[in-house]
């Protein structure tokens, strides 16, 4: 059984203890407590927007230890076996009274939550013009970080609800409180991330937080960009486009927000590693926290949670795994690049538009390009590099220092075995975030990168795009492309791609960049294209003759209709909404 996890819960506690310990406020006689009453001294105002801080969670294996990875086309997650949380939600098993992924160990409910973060944020908000600090650089300060908690909070809402009510006073009459747009509440983010943005950088204000331990997880003006680009793209993509945001001005927030932070010191990770750290600065970098003061890491943008993969998707030859997690699948598998051998050259491995020719994938449609390159008795070979950087394959190393090889044949050390949640069910392991030397005596895991600068380069690349009314896709849009594909010595994506053929590419491009990090998740349903990627999850048997074999692992998920695309709001709540406001307030299908 997956032990607790308490982060984050013992974070908030410790907020809200310190807080009632730090502060002597008084309650009225009929049991009131005003809001300036928590704002009289320095120490108390600081200590209350600390308080905002506490409902960020530690995401990347929030899902009672799981990865969201298996709610999609990435992963099969081997703790499905155990009825685990990715199986209830791949059989469909969401109502607005049940959310498989929420209310669990590690990731409460999110629309309550996440409004009693926003509540918070907006009692400082109000309180903050008159609140006792020691100087004005210090309110600014304070106002600015606030400001970016509440668009941060609204951020994870929409993406998964939609339209939720904006709220940004703490009293409110509740009774006359309507849904928002997708667009107003874009709208709402885009204005409390500008406002923090143009407050004067100071001390604890700045594109960076300080270079001290307890100010790592300060707000910064760069997440205020990287919200701004995320929410922008969302706003402007199908499944949210409301005609509020249009893919012109969304080219427009993205570059500003990619060009802002490469103007203060952000840019890709490219510190070489030795031989047996690991084999790029790509691979090197998921497996490492950010570096104080920043050297080597000024890539990351947001950095909240360690993630435990030796435990909980790591693998049976290390001491004290459990289960091997969310086991990558052969469709996240073929969509890694072949490259010639020199790297001078690199092509999709399948038809973008159409990858396969059956409905159990088992059928791959090569792309002709690659005929010469890829060597079918030999998969992983003239792949992309971020392939062995981030999956763990028949064949790979172990770790770096030694020869030892993974072998997923039978009887092999890592072997497949679909009956054992400590096995592999797919013929893949997750390699991303994992250290080799970690294991019962020590976590060595990386850190999830909640933002950081390569998604600014995409999500740039995809707006422009978009937003292109030449039919060609922009110069600009493939040069920050390529910069994320130079980073691994990837050959550039060439110019004068029609603009459908670029969106196929940007669209792969996120899929093997972003692997892992809870992307796809929001991608293919922004998209609108879950019905055509969530389906069916493939694998790869390793023969003992040396030969290699796709398989099906399930093609029985349910969760792939248009309902799916968004969230139910709670059903309470729509109950509410709809009384307010006389109309059906719950997304559809539900």
């Amino acid at each position: 059984m997956k032990i607790n996890k308490i982060i984050s819960g013992v974070f908030s506690l410790l907020i809200l203890s310190s807080f009632i310990g730090c502060t002597e406020i008084e309650d009225h006689p009929d049991g009131r407590t005003d809001y300036s009453d928590l704002f009289t001294t320095n120490r108390k105002t600081y200590t209350y927007m600390n308080q905002c801080y506490g409902w960020i969670l530690n995401y990347g294996m929030n899902y009672n230890y799981t990865m969201l990875a298996g709610c999609t086309d990435e992963a099969k997650d081997s703790w499905e076996l155990q009825n685990g949380v990715t199986r209830k939600w791949n059989e469909g098993q969401l109502s607005p009274f049940s959310n498989p992924l929420e209310g669990i160990e590690g990731n409460p409910e999110n629309y309550n939550y996440y409004y009693q973060g926003i509540r918070a944020c907006n009692i400082f908000l109000a309180n903050i013009p008159t609140a006792s600090v020691y100087s004005e650089d210090i309110r600014n300060s304070f106002k600015a970080q606030v400001l970016t908690l509440r668009a941060f909070y609204y951020l994870q809402l929409v993406k998964r609800y939609g339209g939720v009510p904006i709220i940004t006073t703490p009293d409110y009459d509740y009774t006359k409180v309507k849904r928002g747009t997708f667009g107003e509440c874009a709208r709402q983010i885009l204005a409390d991330c500008q406002a923090a943005i143009d407050i004067p950088t100071v001390e604890e204000w700045g594109w960076r937080s300080l270079d001290k331990e307890n100010y790592r997880h300060v707000m910064t003006k760069a997440i205020c960009a990287a919200i701004r680009s995320q929410i922008s793209l969302y706003a402007a993509s199908p499944l949210y486009n409301d005609g509020t945001i249009t893919w012109t001005e969304a080219a427009e927030i993205t570059k500003k927000s990619l060009d802002d932070c490469l103007a203060n010191n952000y840019e890709l990770y490219k510190k070489q590693p030795n031989a047996t750290a690991g084999y790029s600065p790509y691979d090197v970098y998921f497996y490492s926290r950010t570096d104080l003061p920043v050297v080597n890491d000024k890539e990351t943008i947001m950095e909240v949670g360690q993630m435990y993969m030796w435990n909980y998707a790591g693998l049976p030859t290390t001491d004290g795994q459990t289960d091997a997690g969310a086991c990558p699948s052969q469709e996240l598998l073929d969509a890694y690049e072949v490259v010639n051998g020199d790297m001078t050259e690199s092509y999709p491995l399948l038809n973008l538009e159409s990858p396969y020719l059956d409905a159990n994938h088992l059928q791959p449609n090569l792309n002709p390009a690659v005929q010469g390159l890829y060597n079918q008795a030999k998969p992983y070979e003239n792949r992309d590099p971020r392939l062995k950087a981030s999956i763990y394959y028949d064949g790979s190393k172990l770790n770096l220092e030694t020869d030892a090889l993974l072998s997923t044949k039978t009887g092999g050390n890592c072997a497949l075995d679909p009956s054992n949640a400590r096995y592999t069910c797919t013929g893949y392991y997750t390699r991303k975030f994992s250290h080799y030397k970690s294991g019962r005596s020590g976590n060595l895991d990386g850190y999830f990168k909640e933002f950081r600068l390569a998604e600014l380069y995409l999500n740039y690349a995809e707006a422009a795009n978009e937003a292109s009314t030449t039919g060609t896709v922009p110069n600009d849009a493939v040069d920050a492309v390529n910069a994320v594909r130079s980073r691994v010595g990837m050959p550039g994506i060439p110019y004068g791609l029609s603009c459908d053929q670029f969106r196929l590419r940007i669209r792969n491009e996120r899929r093997v960049e972003l692997a892992f990090e809870e992307h796809r998740f929001f991608d293919v349903r922004r998209w609108k294209m879950l019905d055509q990627t969530d389906k069916v999850i493939t694998g790869m048997k390793a023969n003992s003759d040396g030969s290699y074999s796709r398989f099906v692992v399930d093609n029985n998920r349910k969760a792939y209709s248009e309902k799916f695309l968004l969230y139910p709001i709670p059903g309470d709540e729509a109950i509410r909404l709809q009384n307010a406001s006389g109309t059906n307030c719950q997304n559809p299908g539900w």
